[in-house]
Protein backbone atom coordinates (compact mmCIF):
# COMPACT_ATOMS: atom_id res chain seq x y z
CA UNK A 1 0.00 0.00 0.00
CA UNK A 2 1.32 3.46 -0.90
CA UNK A 3 2.25 5.84 1.91
CA UNK A 4 0.69 9.29 1.39
CA UNK A 5 2.84 11.41 3.70
CA UNK A 6 1.59 14.96 4.35
CA UNK A 7 2.72 17.97 6.39
CA UNK A 8 1.21 17.78 9.88
CA UNK A 9 -0.73 21.02 9.41
CA UNK A 10 -2.52 19.58 6.37
CA UNK A 11 -3.62 16.30 7.95
CA UNK A 12 -7.41 15.88 7.59
CA UNK A 13 -9.22 15.38 10.90
CA UNK A 14 -12.75 14.01 11.14
CA UNK A 15 -15.49 15.18 13.44
CA UNK A 16 -16.16 13.00 16.47
CA UNK A 17 -18.41 10.16 15.34
CA UNK A 18 -20.24 7.27 17.00
CA UNK A 19 -19.91 3.59 16.06
CA UNK A 20 -22.31 0.89 17.29
CA UNK A 21 -19.88 -1.96 18.00
CA UNK A 22 -22.32 -4.34 19.71
CA UNK A 23 -26.00 -4.29 20.73
CA UNK A 24 -25.02 -2.69 24.06
CA UNK A 25 -21.98 -0.54 23.25
CA UNK A 26 -21.38 2.54 21.14
CA UNK A 27 -17.90 4.03 20.87
CA UNK A 28 -17.10 7.66 20.18
CA UNK A 29 -14.16 7.94 17.78
CA UNK A 30 -12.20 10.33 15.59
CA UNK A 31 -9.77 9.87 12.70
CA UNK A 32 -6.66 11.65 11.44
CA UNK A 33 -5.26 11.20 7.94
CA UNK A 34 -6.18 9.45 4.73
CA UNK A 35 -8.43 6.35 4.95
CA UNK A 36 -6.44 4.88 2.05
CA UNK A 37 -3.35 4.62 4.28
CA UNK A 38 -2.56 1.81 6.71
CA UNK A 39 -4.66 2.12 9.85
CA UNK A 40 -3.27 2.67 13.32
CA UNK A 41 -5.71 2.13 16.19
CA UNK A 42 -4.86 4.03 19.40
CA UNK A 43 -6.20 2.46 22.61
CA UNK A 44 -6.22 4.61 25.75
CA UNK A 45 -5.71 3.59 29.37
CA UNK A 46 -7.68 3.58 32.61
CA UNK A 47 -10.41 6.22 32.75
CA UNK A 48 -8.84 8.20 29.93
CA UNK A 49 -10.78 9.65 27.00
CA UNK A 50 -9.37 9.50 23.50
CA UNK A 51 -8.22 13.13 23.80
CA UNK A 52 -5.41 11.94 26.07
CA UNK A 53 -3.88 10.91 22.73
CA UNK A 54 -2.80 14.49 22.06
CA UNK A 55 -3.91 16.03 18.75
CA UNK A 56 -0.28 16.81 17.87
CA UNK A 57 0.76 13.20 18.52
CA UNK A 58 -2.04 11.95 16.25
CA UNK A 59 -1.08 14.39 13.51
CA UNK A 60 2.59 13.43 13.72
CA UNK A 61 1.68 9.76 13.42
CA UNK A 62 -0.69 10.42 10.52
CA UNK A 63 2.06 12.41 8.79
CA UNK A 64 4.12 9.21 8.50
CA UNK A 65 1.47 7.88 6.12
CA UNK A 66 -1.02 6.39 8.58
CA UNK A 67 -4.78 6.55 9.03
CA UNK A 68 -4.98 7.16 12.78
CA UNK A 69 -8.09 6.19 14.74
CA UNK A 70 -8.56 7.15 18.39
CA UNK A 71 -11.62 6.36 20.50
CA UNK A 72 -13.17 6.50 23.94
CA UNK A 73 -13.26 3.06 25.57
CA UNK A 74 -16.54 1.90 27.08
CA UNK A 75 -17.06 3.66 30.42
CA UNK A 76 -14.88 6.58 29.27
CA UNK A 77 -15.57 9.91 27.66
CA UNK A 78 -18.54 9.95 25.30
CA UNK A 79 -18.79 6.19 24.75
CA UNK A 80 -21.41 3.96 26.37
CA UNK A 81 -21.49 3.63 30.13
CA UNK A 82 -22.08 0.10 31.40
CA UNK A 83 -24.41 -0.96 34.18
CA UNK A 84 -23.12 -2.92 37.14
CA UNK A 85 -21.78 -1.52 40.37
CA UNK A 86 -18.32 -2.40 41.66
CA UNK A 87 -17.84 -1.52 45.32
CA UNK A 88 -14.61 -0.73 47.12
CA UNK A 89 -14.75 -4.08 48.94
CA UNK A 90 -14.78 -5.87 45.58
CA UNK A 91 -11.94 -3.70 44.36
CA UNK A 92 -9.78 -4.46 47.40
CA UNK A 93 -10.45 -8.19 46.97
CA UNK A 94 -9.34 -7.88 43.37
CA UNK A 95 -6.17 -6.02 44.41
CA UNK A 96 -5.47 -8.94 46.77
CA UNK A 97 -5.70 -11.35 43.84
CA UNK A 98 -9.03 -12.87 44.85
CA UNK A 99 -11.69 -13.55 42.22
CA UNK A 100 -14.63 -11.16 42.05
CA UNK A 101 -17.54 -10.75 39.68
CA UNK A 102 -16.99 -8.04 37.10
CA UNK A 103 -19.42 -6.58 34.55
CA UNK A 104 -16.90 -7.10 31.73
CA UNK A 105 -13.32 -8.13 30.96
CA UNK A 106 -10.45 -6.63 29.00
CA UNK A 107 -11.31 -9.26 26.39
CA UNK A 108 -14.72 -7.61 26.04
CA UNK A 109 -12.98 -4.26 25.58
CA UNK A 110 -10.77 -5.83 22.91
CA UNK A 111 -13.95 -7.00 21.17
CA UNK A 112 -15.20 -3.39 21.28
CA UNK A 113 -12.06 -2.30 19.43
CA UNK A 114 -12.52 -4.99 16.79
CA UNK A 115 -16.11 -3.83 16.44
CA UNK A 116 -14.84 -0.34 15.69
CA UNK A 117 -12.50 -1.74 13.01
CA UNK A 118 -15.48 -3.61 11.52
CA UNK A 119 -17.53 -0.39 11.51
CA UNK A 120 -14.72 1.35 9.63
CA UNK A 121 -14.40 -1.51 7.15
CA UNK A 122 -10.87 -2.35 8.30
CA UNK A 123 -9.75 -5.98 8.17
CA UNK A 124 -6.64 -5.20 10.23
CA UNK A 125 -4.69 -2.38 11.86
CA UNK A 126 -1.47 -1.56 13.63
CA UNK A 127 -2.58 -1.45 17.28
CA UNK A 128 -0.99 0.91 19.80
CA UNK A 129 -2.10 0.76 23.44
CA UNK A 130 -1.03 2.73 26.48
CA UNK A 131 -1.27 1.41 30.07
CA UNK A 132 -4.64 -0.43 30.26
CA UNK A 133 -4.84 0.19 26.52
CA UNK A 134 -1.63 -1.82 26.13
CA UNK A 135 -3.32 -4.70 27.93
CA UNK A 136 -6.33 -4.40 25.62
CA UNK A 137 -4.00 -4.32 22.61
CA UNK A 138 -2.28 -7.48 23.85
CA UNK A 139 -5.68 -9.17 24.19
CA UNK A 140 -6.52 -8.12 20.64
CA UNK A 141 -3.29 -9.64 19.29
CA UNK A 142 -3.87 -12.87 21.22
CA UNK A 143 -7.52 -13.21 20.15
CA UNK A 144 -7.14 -12.35 16.45
CA UNK A 145 -3.45 -12.10 15.48
CA UNK A 146 -4.25 -11.85 11.75
CA UNK A 147 -6.08 -8.57 12.41
CA UNK A 148 -3.17 -6.95 14.30
CA UNK A 149 -0.49 -5.97 11.79
CA UNK A 150 1.88 -4.79 14.50
CA UNK A 151 1.58 -4.38 18.27
CA UNK A 152 2.89 -1.46 20.32
CA UNK A 153 2.52 -1.70 24.10
CA UNK A 154 3.34 1.50 25.99
CA UNK A 155 3.85 1.66 29.79
CA UNK A 156 1.94 -1.60 30.21
CA UNK A 157 2.52 -5.12 31.52
CA UNK A 158 1.67 -8.79 31.00
CA UNK A 159 -0.76 -9.31 33.88
CA UNK A 160 1.82 -11.26 35.88
CA UNK A 161 1.58 -9.94 39.44
CA UNK A 162 5.30 -10.08 40.17
CA UNK A 163 6.03 -7.42 37.53
CA UNK A 164 4.61 -4.01 36.66
CA UNK A 165 3.50 -3.20 40.19
CA UNK A 166 2.26 0.18 41.45
CA UNK A 167 4.15 2.28 43.96
CA UNK A 168 2.45 1.74 47.37
CA UNK A 169 1.77 5.49 47.75
CA UNK A 170 -0.57 5.39 44.77
CA UNK A 171 -3.18 2.95 46.03
CA UNK A 172 -5.10 5.40 48.29
CA UNK A 173 -5.27 7.93 45.45
CA UNK A 174 -6.41 5.33 42.91
CA UNK A 175 -9.44 4.33 44.99
CA UNK A 176 -10.25 7.84 46.29
CA UNK A 177 -13.15 9.80 44.87
CA UNK A 178 -12.04 12.65 42.59
CA UNK A 179 -14.87 14.97 43.62
CA UNK A 180 -18.36 15.75 42.31
CA UNK A 181 -17.58 19.09 40.69
CA UNK A 182 -15.28 20.11 37.86
CA UNK A 183 -12.68 22.04 39.84
CA UNK A 184 -12.38 19.52 42.68
CA UNK A 185 -11.92 16.77 40.09
CA UNK A 186 -9.24 18.82 38.31
CA UNK A 187 -7.27 19.60 41.47
CA UNK A 188 -7.33 16.00 42.72
CA UNK A 189 -6.38 14.66 39.29
CA UNK A 190 -3.45 17.08 39.13
CA UNK A 191 -2.17 15.77 42.46
CA UNK A 192 -2.20 12.23 41.05
CA UNK A 193 -0.33 13.32 37.92
CA UNK A 194 2.23 15.03 40.16
CA UNK A 195 3.04 11.55 41.50
CA UNK A 196 2.94 9.53 38.29
CA UNK A 197 4.10 12.01 35.65
CA UNK A 198 7.56 12.11 34.09
CA UNK A 199 10.12 13.70 36.45
CA UNK A 200 12.47 14.47 33.54
CA UNK A 201 9.68 16.06 31.49
CA UNK A 202 7.40 17.93 33.93
CA UNK A 203 4.14 19.27 32.54
CA UNK A 204 3.14 22.80 33.58
CA UNK A 205 0.48 22.70 36.27
CA UNK A 206 -2.00 24.71 34.21
CA UNK A 207 -1.74 22.21 31.34
CA UNK A 208 -2.42 19.34 33.74
CA UNK A 209 -5.45 21.16 35.12
CA UNK A 210 -6.70 21.97 31.62
CA UNK A 211 -6.51 18.31 30.62
CA UNK A 212 -8.37 17.28 33.77
CA UNK A 213 -11.12 19.85 33.13
CA UNK A 214 -11.49 18.63 29.55
CA UNK A 215 -11.69 15.05 30.82
CA UNK A 216 -14.44 16.03 33.25
CA UNK A 217 -16.34 17.83 30.50
CA UNK A 218 -16.22 14.80 28.19
CA UNK A 219 -17.95 12.69 30.82
CA UNK A 220 -16.24 11.23 33.86
CA UNK A 221 -17.66 8.00 35.28
CA UNK A 222 -16.28 7.12 38.71
CA UNK A 223 -18.14 3.80 38.62
CA UNK A 224 -16.77 3.19 35.13
CA UNK A 225 -13.20 3.63 36.36
CA UNK A 226 -13.91 1.09 39.10
CA UNK A 227 -15.26 -1.38 36.55
CA UNK A 228 -12.18 -0.90 34.37
CA UNK A 229 -9.86 -1.37 37.37
CA UNK A 230 -11.50 -4.66 38.33
CA UNK A 231 -11.28 -5.83 34.71
CA UNK A 232 -7.52 -5.14 34.82
CA UNK A 233 -7.05 -6.88 38.16
CA UNK A 234 -8.94 -9.99 37.06
CA UNK A 235 -6.53 -10.60 34.17
CA UNK A 236 -4.22 -13.61 34.30
CA UNK A 237 -0.64 -13.66 33.03
CA UNK A 238 -0.71 -13.12 29.27
CA UNK A 239 2.99 -13.92 28.90
CA UNK A 240 2.66 -17.51 27.63
CA UNK A 241 0.06 -16.45 25.05
CA UNK A 242 2.15 -13.46 23.93
CA UNK A 243 5.05 -15.82 23.21
CA UNK A 244 2.98 -17.48 20.48
CA UNK A 245 2.64 -14.20 18.52
CA UNK A 246 4.78 -13.38 15.51
CA UNK A 247 3.75 -9.86 14.41
CA UNK A 248 6.31 -7.04 14.79
CA UNK A 249 6.12 -5.58 18.28
CA UNK A 250 7.38 -2.53 20.15
CA UNK A 251 7.42 -2.05 23.91
CA UNK A 252 7.89 1.48 25.29
CA UNK A 253 8.30 2.16 29.00
CA UNK A 254 9.61 4.89 31.26
CA UNK A 255 12.39 4.21 33.74
CA UNK A 256 10.54 6.37 36.32
CA UNK A 257 7.05 4.88 35.97
CA UNK A 258 5.37 4.65 39.39
CA UNK A 259 2.01 3.42 38.12
CA UNK A 260 3.36 0.42 36.19
CA UNK A 261 6.93 -0.43 37.17
CA UNK A 262 9.36 -0.76 34.27
CA UNK A 263 9.61 -4.48 35.07
CA UNK A 264 6.20 -4.80 33.40
CA UNK A 265 7.55 -3.43 30.15
CA UNK A 266 10.64 -5.61 30.30
CA UNK A 267 8.48 -8.70 30.90
CA UNK A 268 6.26 -7.75 27.96
CA UNK A 269 9.28 -7.39 25.68
CA UNK A 270 10.67 -10.76 26.79
CA UNK A 271 7.34 -12.41 26.02
CA UNK A 272 7.02 -10.88 22.53
CA UNK A 273 9.55 -12.66 20.34
CA UNK A 274 11.73 -10.25 18.36
CA UNK A 275 10.20 -7.15 19.89
CA UNK A 276 11.99 -3.84 20.25
CA UNK A 277 12.24 -2.56 23.83
CA UNK A 278 12.54 1.21 24.24
CA UNK A 279 13.11 2.28 27.86
CA UNK A 280 13.13 6.08 28.15
CA UNK A 281 15.11 7.55 31.01
CA UNK A 282 13.09 9.88 33.24
CA UNK A 283 9.74 9.07 31.66
CA UNK A 284 6.89 8.30 34.04
CA UNK A 285 3.32 7.20 33.39
CA UNK A 286 2.51 9.80 30.78
CA UNK A 287 3.52 10.72 27.24
CA UNK A 288 5.21 14.14 27.38
CA UNK A 289 5.24 16.46 24.38
CA UNK A 290 9.04 16.26 24.27
CA UNK A 291 8.82 12.52 23.49
CA UNK A 292 6.24 12.62 20.71
CA UNK A 293 8.83 12.45 17.93
CA UNK A 294 10.74 9.63 19.64
CA UNK A 295 7.63 7.48 20.13
CA UNK A 296 6.15 8.23 16.69
CA UNK A 297 9.45 7.29 15.01
CA UNK A 298 9.54 4.02 16.98
CA UNK A 299 5.94 3.17 16.02
CA UNK A 300 6.72 3.97 12.37
CA UNK A 301 9.76 1.66 12.49
CA UNK A 302 7.55 -1.11 13.83
CA UNK A 303 4.84 -0.67 11.21
CA UNK A 304 7.49 -0.75 8.46
CA UNK A 305 8.66 -4.11 9.78
CA UNK A 306 5.13 -5.39 9.23
CA UNK A 307 5.40 -4.29 5.60
CA UNK A 308 8.54 -6.42 5.21
CA UNK A 309 6.77 -9.63 6.21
Amino acid sequence: MARSTQPEAEIPVSEELVAPVSPEIELCYQTFGDPADEAVLLVMGLGGPMTWWHDDFCRKLAATGKYVVRFDNRDSGRSSKVRGRVGRAQLMRAFAGRPVQTPYTLGDMADDAFGLLDHLGLDSAHVVGISMGGMIAQNMAIAHPARVRSLTSIMSTTGKRSVGWQHPRLLPMLVARRGPDRETYAQRSARLWDLIGSPAFPQPREETLAQARETFDRGVSASGVMRQMVAILQETNRGPRLRALSMPALVVHGSADRMVHVSGGRATARALTGSELLVIDGMGHDLPLELFDTVVEAIDRTTRRAGDR
